[in-house]
């Protein structure tokens, strides 16, 4: 079930930012945000529907004829219109008196995520005399904040998933000692019959594994014709994630990496303790911050990674931020640790959570590490276990 509107604590947000409303808008289920905020889901939105919440008074909802039960149970005045006209007019008198609106916008879609609305949408509101700006900050507030019960299905998603890294490389040290041919759509499908079978879901997403030059590839995943095969002396990572399979549960999503081998050569170690120190600066850095009840943006702590990186001679090859917000979905709406693909000015609040995930991939192999951190008021943590070194997967002890 879908969390219910919350006006009063909407409203008491707009005040605060002086704005005088948020303007919803929708056209073919385009806007996710919306029907996740407001708490409604529409059937069938073949037609244009506007809700405007005022920072004080009552809401108001401009819908089509035909879809007119799109908003229903929603509080406020019920508007409707067929002909464009008669849209534009319905729409010129909600915003009556009105001069300052958020709507899903971000100036020069710095945040792809919020930038939903279309641009001639936006342009038909400021020819109406309103300001638009961008409603990240409220996004944030009330699309990516954690309820207790979803930390706790947090929580209980990450025992499985680390327990599907280490059934992975299980899978691998069993294979290669048995002389069996293993690939890495065999490791991925072996985790997934794990998570299935304790009711976790990637809502249909690919796990990665990936072996050498594969892991220089972010987002590589394997598929069941077009996979490479693990042997002795490969560089293996496992990139994991995965939800309880229940309404309103968010994501677990964790990176490490392993070793077919006793133990790690030097070239794969010494890149590890780079990715490893970058993670740990980033990690520090939103502690010591969230401790010290300092503010914290986004981009301060991608910059607190990459510095490590740059730092040690290897920044040209981490070529993705450091880390994204999670939520219902792997990569959710609020802040992140970006400083690299975008300029995430978004403070680090409570009751969110993010990737720590910084990588060097080189031509041949590449090595990240992730975690993810869980804010609280005063305290942010590591929600899982921390790898400290790689795992040599043929070692006696692994």
């Amino acid at each position: 079930m879908k969390k219910p509107l919350d006006l009063p604590a909407i409203q008491t947000e707009l005040s605060r930012a002086k704005l005088d409303g948020w303007l919803f808008y929708d056209h073919h289920h385009r806007d996710a945000i919306a029907y996740r905020v407001l708490g409604v889901e529409p059937a069938l939105v073949t037609r244009r529907w506007y809700y405007f919440i005022p920072s004080a008074g009552e809401p108001s909802k401009l819908v089509h004829r035909i879809e007119r039960g799109n908003l229903e149970g929603l509080p406020g005045m019920l508007q409707e219109y067929s002909s464009w006209q008669e849209q534009n007019e319905c729409l010129a008198a909600m915003l009556h008196g009105v001069k300052r609106v958020a709507m899903q916008y971000s100036p020069s879609n710095a945040i792809p995520y919020v930038g939903l609305v279309d641009a001639g949408t936006v342009e038909r509101v400021r020819s109406l005399g309103v300001e638009v700006v961008t409603s990240a900050d409220l996004v944030q507030l009330f699309e990516a904040r954690w309820s207790a019960e979803q930390l706790a299905s947090h929580l209980e998603a990450g025992k499985t998933v680390h327990e599907g890294v280490r059934r992975g490389f299980e899978a691998v040290r069993r294979a290669i000692l048995a002389g069996k041919t293993i690939r890495e759509y065999d490791v991925a499908h072996e985790i997934m019959r794990l998570f299935e079978s304790r009711g976790l879901t990637t809502e249909g997403e690919p796990l990665i594994v990936a072996v050498n030059a594969n892991c220089s590839n972010p987002h590589y995943a394997p598929a069941a014709g077009n996979s490479s095969p693990i042997r002795r002396g490969d560089l293996v990572l496992l990139d994991l994630f995965a939800k309880c399979n229940r309404p309103g549960a968010v994501y677990f999503d964790i990176t490490w990496m392993g070793f077919v081998g006793e133990e790690p050569p030097a070239k794969f170690a010494e890149i590890f303790e780079v990715v490893r120190a970058a993670r740990d600066a980033a990690i520090a850095k939103v502690e010591s911050s969230v401790h010290a009840g300092q503010p914290l943006q986004g981009f301060e702590v991608d910059d607190a990674a990459r510095g490590v990186i740059a730092g040690k001679g290897y920044g040209q090859y981490f070529t993705h931020r450091t880390g994204h917000s999670i939520g219902e979905d792997v990569h959710g709406n609020g802040a992140n640790m970006d400083n690299f693909e975008t300029h995430d000015e978004r403070s680090v609040i409570p009751r969110t959570c993010f990737s720590i995930e910084p990588g060097v991939y080189l031509p041949d192999f590449g090595v990240r590490s992730e975690v993810n951190v869980y804010v609280e008021e005063r305290s942010a943590r590591v929600t899982g276990e921390i790898q400290q070194e790689i795992v040599p997967i043929l070692a006696a002890s692994a």
